[in-house]
């Protein structure tokens, strides 16, 4: 029934100017509308609301993620930006803070203004 639906991914934010420079200045989204009760950006498949709080959850685990066909160039461009990806102790990740699953799929983590865990990943070939 939902398969042919259109996408809304939630976020909670704090301040609304500060998520807008971040998901449009630093990821380079694009924003669909702005209100005094959210960020609308624009997704592949939908869009992604990042909604005004009091307080943001804060879920320990990745919330929002994209698949990007150049896993190391996304992340040297991010970074190049002013993102800072996320290192977690006892995972082997390289130098760019990039991890392989066992899966063969390569992830990079990285937060946002109020400390959502977002991620690009690059799915193995085949």
């Amino acid at each position: 029934m939902l398969s042919d639906a259109s996408f809304t991914g939630f976020l909670g934010a704090t301040d609304l100017p500060r998520s807008r420079a971040f998901f449009a200045g630093v990821l380079g989204l694009a924003v669909v509308s702005v209100d005094a009760f959210a960020l609308v950006l624009r997704a592949p498949n939908g869009v992604i609301r990042v909604t005004q709080v009091e307080r943001a959850a804060g879920a320990p685990y990745t919330v929002l993620g994209w698949n990007v066909p150049d896993l190391e160039a996304a992340v040297r461009a991010l970074a190049g930006r002013g993102l800072v990806f996320t290192r977690y102790p006892g995972m082997a990740q390289d130098e760019l803070g990039i991890w392989t699953a066992p899966s063969g799929s390569r992830i990079a983590w990285f937060r946002d203004p109020d400390d959502n865990v977002l991620s690009i990943a690059q799915q193995p070939a085949g």
